[in-house]
């Protein structure tokens, strides 16, 4: 009996990227399955955002290959803009438009990038708020949203999209301590609901709770990568156990 291949939704090789002298990804690995949340840790300047970047065609490689559901994304003959419309991608800052309500900045894209009727893109808009608790603020502006509100926001701004993939940058690093729980539970809720996410944080306890791989990047290298149990309680490599011994020290494990 044959077992049916399932192409990776994301498959990143050999990835290279370099600021001038300064190699941020050095020939980095990695694969997202369907439905798979995989979370990169490391530290600041580790390459975790510059990856995130370069996935989604934010920044141009040095070297490597990313292809998105087999398609070559880094093919200098691809629509890029097609391509990465998706992907939905949501940075540590919300970057909501603030002379647009919450309504306008979740529809905008889907209206004017992919030609979604008003009706259709607001429709799907407020199916989105109504989920993360929000409908009832969507003519407001994002100057009358907490923090933890607005990164919600622009989460739904990124699901409006209906991307094939969801890639999150340290989405709390910008929040208040009390207003992390919100958005770490919207993304609890997206994992159960099946969304293939890759996401940077350093929220190793929401880390260990809500991935199915934890990815453990230093200097530009994927040093170690496995179930979270494992990479967080037993890394078996000495430069996991430093940074998380760090960590430990610094009471975010």
């Amino acid at each position: 009996m044959s077992i049916p291949i399932t192409t990776p939704v994301l498959e990143a090789e050999r990835l290279v990227k370099r600021f001038g002298d300064n190699p941020v990804l050095g020939g980095v690995d990695l694969a997202v399955a369907e439905h798979e949340v995989v979370v990169l840790i490391g530290a600041s300047g580790s390459g975790k955002s510059t990856m995130l970047r370069c996935v989604s065609l934010l920044e141009p490689l040095d070297d490597g290959t990313v292809r998105l559901d087999g398609e070559e994304v880094t093919d200098p003959r691809a629509d890029a803009d097609r391509l990465r419309s998706r992907f939905g991608v949501v940075f540590q800052s919300f970057n909501l438009f603030p002379h647009l309500s919450v309504l306008q900045n979740v529809t905008l894209a889907p209206r004017v990038v992919h030609g979604v009727s008003r009706d259709e893109a607001d429709e799907r808009a407020m199916r989105l708020l109504e989920r993360v608790g929000l409908a009832s603020r969507a003519q407001d502006y994002p100057d009358r949203l907490s923090g933890g509100q607005q990164q919600r926001v622009a989460i739904v701004r990124a699901l409006a999209n209906e991307p094939r993939m969801l890639l999150l940058d340290e989405v709390t690093s910008a929040l208040d301590p009390e207003l992390v729980g919100e958005v770490l539970r919207l993304v609890r809720e997206l994992k159960e609901q099946g969304t293939t996410i890759l996401m940077a944080t350093h929220e190793m306890a929401f880390a260990r709770q809500v991935a199915d791989r934890v990815c453990f990047l230093d200097a530009g290298v994927l040093c170690e990568q496995g179930p979270p149990e494992q990479v967080l309680d037993d890394p078996r490599e000495p430069r996991t156990r430093q940074f998380l011994s760090r960590v430990i020290e610094a009471g975010r494990l």
